[in-house]
């Protein structure tokens, strides 16, 4: 499910709703080749009708035209809450991308586009859903709503993340993950994400993480990166100057020199993020900027059935 075979008209993200129902649509139609055969009837705004259940709101009119039963599901029938959380800080904003490259192969442009698909599949499914964003500040919260002028809101909030200025931001990930932790007061699903580049100590961020899980809560961490770059370190021999986007700090190398190296850490680093966030029961799932939708969409449906 390659997005570019299916939209190559479309390489704006004026277009993110168009895209993300795209996406979503193209994931639908391909089900009946997943596990997931028979799920798909929660994508409609009916629910097929069961011996035994009242028959208040089974749809005649649907009935008439299709000969089958089904009933109509009200937006207060809301199934699950869920709250989406972006990391905005400047090492989001990586990699820089050339004129003819799609927005979602820059880690914000990709989390923008996911949160989009997630709202998309939310929205059919007649289920809430709020937004966080943040970085050196809490820059947007909205709380867990279902109807169209909010979904409409948070997509007019995402399209924003990507013509801001490009401005030096760090991520003061700890403070603002344990404030969106005590906004959360009715059992929901937390998505998040973030690229998990941060320069306070490991205990103090899987302790903020942890503090999402109160109340019971669903965590799922998207760990967002180019694999490209970020994890295999796949750079030519050429001097190279490395900057830190958030601290400015810079290093002169050559790429072959600290390759070996460099990906060792790496490894060791995502390991030992996925180990702890087990520990931790806590949905850990690294994502490549530009991969397709599939991995994010189905880790959804499984965590939802999980969190029942």
């Amino acid at each position: 499910m390659r997005i570019e075979s299916e939209i190559e008209k479309i390489s704006s993200f004026q277009h993110l709703e168009m895209l993300a129902n795209q996406v979503v649509e193209g994931f639908i139609s391909g089900m009946h080749k997943s596990p997931f055969h028979g799920f798909s009837a929660e994508f409609a705004e009916h629910k097929v009708y069961n011996v035994g259940e009242s028959t208040k709101h089974i749809d005649w009119k649907l009935f008439a035209k299709t000969d089958r039963l089904y009933t109509k599901r009200f937006e207060e029938e809301t199934n699950l809450r869920c709250h989406i959380i972006v990391d905005n800080s400047s090492s989001m904003h990586y990699p820089e991308l050339k004129s003819d490259q799609p927005f979602y192969e820059k880690k914000i442009g990709f989390s923008v586009l996911a949160s989009a698909v997630l709202m998309n599949i939310l929205k059919k499914q007649r289920d809430a859903v709020g937004l966080s964003v943040f970085s050196d500040s809490y820059e947007y919260y909205a709380p867990e709503k279902g109807s169209d002028r909010h979904h409409r809101m948070l997509l007019n909030k995402l399209e924003q993340l990507l013509v801001q200025p490009k401005v030096k931001k760090s991520t003061d990930t700890i403070t603002y993950l344990h404030q969106i932790a005590e906004k959360m007061h009715r059992r929901s699903m937390i998505i998040l994400f973030t690229d998990m580049f941060q320069s306070a100590d490991d205990e103090k961020l899987f302790n903020a993480l942890q503090h999402l899980k109160h109340n019971k809560h669903k965590v799922v961490l998207f760990h967002v990166v180019d694999d490209k770059t970020e994890l295999k370190f796949d750079f030519d021999n050429t001097p190279r100057k490395f900057i830190d986007l958030e601290s400015g700090e810079e290093v002169s190398i050559f790429a072959d020199n600290v390759k070996l190296e460099y990906e060792k850490r790496a490894e060791e680093y995502f390991k030992k993020l996925a180990l702890t966030c087990a520990k931790n029961q806590i949905k850990y799932v690294s994502v490549n900027v530009g991969d397709n939708f599939e991995k994010i969409l189905t880790t959804y449906l499984v965590e939802k059935q999980n969190f029942g």
